[in-house]
């Protein structure tokens, strides 16, 4: 089922009301979790509501959001999540990392006690829009075994880069440090489909197909001991610096087990101060047609940017509406009956 973008937002919108968010920080995570399955990636998209939903109702998550900012100084500002959605704290995160760095050239933020953030590319797509190269990066809960080892004890830890793109669209890279993003096990899982070999190992430390028993196991990380790297720099800084939880004190968003206390971090620089915009325009055009313009490996015709893809997924999106797994339609239709609210997300579906 295809469903338009408006009318998923929609549905969103009137679901996390009635969890207690108010219209503008409802709207916020909405939108976000709208711009996930235009770009393509539904793990991060509406799929979540049953979980936020479930959540809010167990009494361990807050909402509304109320951040509490720690400390605010020169180019850092240091953020209380306060166990509210982490799609508000990640967003306040990067405006205020922004602020700093028209200030500074540089601006970074720290948050605490924070809740899965959604779409990491969002973030520093919102410092790249503005002249900028936007970082953003969080811990997540226990899932990459460290390398050499067998037990679940880092998350899959994503990270995104993003910077203007001259007279085209913004280049951003947004990637796990994990071969795959946890939440393609749990798509694959509630498919019913089998995975790639390589994504996963089962508890006994076997090499896994089977969803179910990746999700027991552990996650593979990307580049073997180089993923596993980057997965313990980024819970350092995320967790262990900003004062969240880390490593395998990180509960899961999906399991209502207790506040998650994933932590997060977002950068914002300057282009200004290094170089005049214009010109960084002009360098970065030049810099992407000799990239188009190499010699293509044999069988490829195009060479694609980073985020390139979804980027194009997104405007074809827009005009044909989004692709909604029948499990996931199957589980927010029920919230909207439950909650006593006449919407469906048949309601918007977009019919060629």
């Amino acid at each position: 089922m295809n469903v338009s973008s408006d009318h998923l937002r929609k549905v969103g919108l009137e679901l996390l009301q009635t969890a207690g968010a108010g219209l503008q920080e409802a709207g916020l995570v909405a939108q976000n979790l709208v711009a996930a399955e235009l770009r393509g990636v539904p793990t991060h998209g509406i799929n979540l509501l049953p979980a936020i939903l479930e959540r809010i109702a167990a009494g361990q998550m807050e909402v509304p959001t109320e951040l509490k900012v720690i400390a605010d100084e020169q180019a850092i500002t240091h953020i209380d999540g306060g166990n509210g959605f982490g799609q508000t704290a990640a967003a306040e995160g990067m405006r205020r990392s922004i602020e700093k760095a028209r200030r500074f050239g540089i601006g970074f933020s720290l948050i605490s006690k924070t809740n899965n953030i959604g779409l990491l590319a969002l973030y520093s797509l919102m410092a790249a829009r503005e002249g900028m190269v936007g970082i953003c990066a969080c811990n997540g809960a226990a899932s990459m075994a460290p390398w050499g080892g067998a037990d679940p004890f880092f998350g899959t830890n994503p990270f995104s880069i993003a910077a203007p793109g001259g007279a085209g669209d913004p280049v951003v890279l947004d990637m796990s440090t994990t071969v795959v993003a946890r939440g393609k096990i749990r798509r694959a899982a509630r498919l019913k489909e089998r995975i790639p070999l390589g994504w996963a190992l089962d508890a006994s430390g076997t090499p896994a197909d089977d969803p179910e028993a990746a999700i027991r196991g552990t996650l593979m990380p990307v580049g073997e001991y180089k993923g596993y790297g980057m997965a313990f720099f980024i819970d350092l800084i995320c967790g262990l610096l900003s004062g969240s939880s880390y490593a395998r004190a990180v509960r899961t968003f999906h399991q209502p087990e207790g506040p998650t206390g994933v932590g997060v971090l977002t950068m914002a620089i300057d282009i200004n101060r290094f170089m005049p915009i214009d010109s960084f325009s002009k360098l970065i055009e030049e810099h992407i047609r000799t990239i188009r313009d190499s010699r293509k490996a044999k069988g490829q015709n195009r060479i694609y940017l980073p985020g390139e893809i979804e980027a194009e997924r997104e405007r074809l999106n827009r005009v044909q509406g989004v692709e909604i797994d029948p499990p996931v339609v199957k589980a927010i239709d029920a919230l909207l009956e439950k909650r006593g609210l006449g919407l469906r997300l048949g309601d918007g579906e977009v019919r060629a």
